[in-house]
């Protein structure tokens, strides 16, 4: 039996895929495509069509975690509508380079090569910060010198922090380049970028990231839709499991502190860089296992850091840190 040309399995898969997604997506404010995109690579979708329909997820998925945030304030609008403008004018070139590369054959090998460089990269920074025991002294000389450099117009952001709207754009039209050429929201970029590039609290970044996706989220899967590079029936099914998910990562920020979100994203970036990898390497020297691998760590990732997510918010809840479950989501 078939649901929208989809076999029961992976309607299963699918709906399951998206719970785990929404709930991260709540918790990191990440659209979900930065994990959407790959496993859609990884099951041997085009590239073309991993990169569309990982936009389209984003839009969908996002609408339901800005209004989440919305309600525990967690949204700065004026960085949020600086940061789209400049996004959706960068992901209308990013979608350029793709259908470029694809004409010269080249585009599943380099949107690969980049994905596991960035996410390792980022992935990388996120987790020393993390364990860093001067995390604040380190992490903020970077936003310090961007505040310090005035040129206009200069613009204040939610928690103080006040700096060029010139050097926002300037990094959200980058942030959106690379987001139409990896078929991602742009989150997992975006997100270091205000914490340690302007200053911007987490759970400020996660929700005002979250809103910002939800537009150009709209746009970038607006553009690949019209080339018939959007897999409706997989969107759709991921839709479904991610709109419970959102909500409870977005709940779950309140309750989970700084250090942690920031531990768990890392987690997730490292995980999606080396399934990608794997897949890579699998498919390249014909070694199935790789590319067994690399399913693994994707959807397995997904799984055990939505529920540890889910669990470290429980125990915060509880306020208990002495469980052996506790102290390891926790600490």
């Amino acid at each position: 039996m078939a649901i929208l040309g989809l076999s029961l399995t992976m309607v299963a898969v699918f709906v399951g895929f998206g719970l785990l997604i929404g709930t991260l997506f709540g918790f990191f404010g990440m659209g979900g495509s930065f994990l959407v995109t790959p496993a859609l690579l990884v099951m041997g979708y085009p590239s073309t069509v991993a990169v569309g329909s990982g936009l389209a997820f984003v839009f969908g998925t996002s609408v339901i975690g800005a209004l989440r945030h919305h309600d525990h304030g967690q949204v700065d609008y004026k960085l949020a509508a600086i940061m789209t403008v400049a996004m959706t004018i960068g992901i209308e070139a990013g979608k350029s380079v793709v259908f470029f590369l694809e004409a010269t054959g080249m585009a599943d090998l380099i949107i690969n090569v980049a994905y596991v460089g960035l996410l390792a990269a980022v992935g990388l920074l996120t987790l020393r910060d993390a364990w860093s025991d001067d995390d604040t002294e380190t992490s903020s000389d970077l936003a310090d010198r961007v505040q310090s450099v005035h040129i206009p117009p200069m613009v204040t952001l939610r928690g103080g922090v006040r700096v060029s709207g010139t050097i926002i754009f300037a990094v959200g039209l980058v942030i959106g380049v690379l987001s139409g050429f990896l078929g991602v929201g742009g989150g997992f970029l975006l997100m270091p970028a205000m914490m340690y590039g302007l200053g911007v609290p987490a759970a400020i970044a996660v929700g005002t990231d979250i809103l910002q996706i939800t537009i150009s989220g709209a746009f970038g899967a607006f553009t690949y839709a019209q080339s018939g590079s959007v897999a409706l029936p997989v969107v759709a099914f991921l839709l479904v499991g991610s709109a419970l998910g959102a909500r409870v990562g977005a709940g779950a920020t309140n309750l989970v502190d700084e250090d942690e979100i920031k531990g768990y994203f890392a987690a997730m970036l490292l995980a999606g860089s080396l399934a990608v990898a794997s897949n890579k390497l699998g498919t390249v020297y014909g070694i199935d296992l790789l590319n067994t691998l690399s399913t693994v760590l994707i959807f397995g990732a997904a799984l055990l850091v939505s529920g540890a997510v889910v669990l470290a918010a429980v125990c915060r809840l509880r306020n208990d840190r002495t469980g052996t479950w506790c102290r390891l989501t926790t600490s």
